[in-house]
């Protein structure tokens, strides 16, 4: 088998696709997070805490005095707490919401579906009738 047919096999496995897929669909699931965390959740905590916003709080290491993060950066080195304490944030929620899901996919996996009862059992087939008649009268 050639490298390349043996990379094609490998390629098209359904692992491997799956995995391509969980990639994308998380990629994009990290993008609808990043705005519920940045635009609906922080904004709340903000008018909560007075106007607190994470995202600008720096320690500047260079002695800046610029009062944004984005200044700051442009003139040199800044350790960006507020910047963890978001991406900190993100990730708590993220981790709650795929908890949630996992939590509600497992319930559905639990919850077995109602199966008829059958109406008379099955007959027995004719080698295990011919083996309990032998076993009877072995019995006698």
């Amino acid at each position: 088998m050639s490298f390349f047919s043996e990379f094609r096999e490998f390629a098209v496995k359904g692992n491997v696709v799956d995995l391509a897929v969980g990639v994308i669909i998380g990629g994009a699931f990290g993008k609808i997070v990043d705005s519920l965390v940045g635009d609906v959740i922080m904004p709340v905590v903000s008018k909560i805490f007075g106007g607190l916003d994470f995202s600008n709080y720096f320690i500047p290491l260079a002695g800046q005095t610029a009062s944004t993060l984005a200044e700051a950066k442009k003139q040199g080195a800044v350790l960006a707490y507020g910047s963890f304490i978001t991406v900190s944030l993100n990730f708590i929620i993220l981790a709650f919401v795929i908890f949630l899901m996992i939590k509600q996919i497992n319930r559905l996996k639990r919850e077995p579906a109602a199966a008829p009862a059958p109406a008379e059992p099955p007959p027995t087939p004719e080698d295990i009738q011919l083996l309990r008649e032998i076993r009877d009268s072995l019995k006698r």
